[in-house]
């Protein structure tokens, strides 16, 4: 077994591990930490696969954006545990179907594509290309559509991450926007005339030796 090959199986491991604790993690800023370590993994399988453009892609933008928002928002909104908890076994027959059938979909495609077999004669005859360059191309033509629709998302999923945060409880001060904008100067300081007033003098104080004369 080469090195790249037992490489691969221990960040796979190690990817698998993390991507269960995800699920099973009891705490929710560590669930947000152990996806972080499976972002990793997956980088470092994708550098082992000479994709160097998306692994550094991986961590710059879901490890360094994505996820470091993600896990300011689990803190800010204050979760409580047993909440989610008690509705856990309510939804996971529904989950359940879903993780069968995500599954079955990414099996038959990555089972299809393990089958493709390149012909030796195009690989060794195959002009050196960047990947970037080629990656570049495809999205900004063939693929232009499905990469607007996937920025409109991740701008609806960043407004409703900060409406979350935003939201009034009783341990945070909420302000109306809408009345932030309306507001005028004259409505934030109110001058008050006051008239001029004098305190009044006290007499001095009288000593006990001229009481006693």
């Amino acid at each position: 077994m080469s090195v790249t090959t037992g490489l691969f199986y221990v960040f796979s491991t190690i990817m698998l591990l993390a991507a269960f604790r995800v699920i099973t993690a009891r705490n929710p800023i560590h669930a947000v930490l152990f996806l972080v370590l499976t972002f990793f993994q997956a980088a470092m399988i994708w550098m082992l696969l000479k994709a160097e453009f998306l692994a550094i892609t991986l961590v710059l933008v879901y490890v360094g954006a994505v996820m470091v928002l993600f896990l300011f928002v689990v803190m800010m909104m204050d979760i409580n545990m047993e909440d989610l908890r008690r509705g856990f076994w309510k939804h996971f027959p529904f989950a359940a179907i879903v993780g069968v059938v995500i599954a079955l979909e990414m099996s038959a495609v990555l089972m299809g594509g393990f089958r493709v077999v390149d012909d030796p004669a195009t690989v060794a005859n195959a002009a050196p290309a960047s990947n970037t360059k080629e990656l570049g191309k495809l999205l900004y033509t063939q693929y232009i559509y499905p990469l607007e629709v996937a920025a409109a998302i991740l701008l609806v999923a960043m407004i409703a991450a900060i409406a979350l945060t935003l939201r009034a409880r009783k341990d945070s001060k909420f302000i109306s926007p809408s009345d932030q904008v309306r507001v005028k100067s004259r409505d934030r300081l109110k001058v008050v005339k006051l008239a001029a007033t004098k305190p009044a003098m006290s007499p001095p104080p009288v000593s006990t030796t001229q009481v006693e004369k």
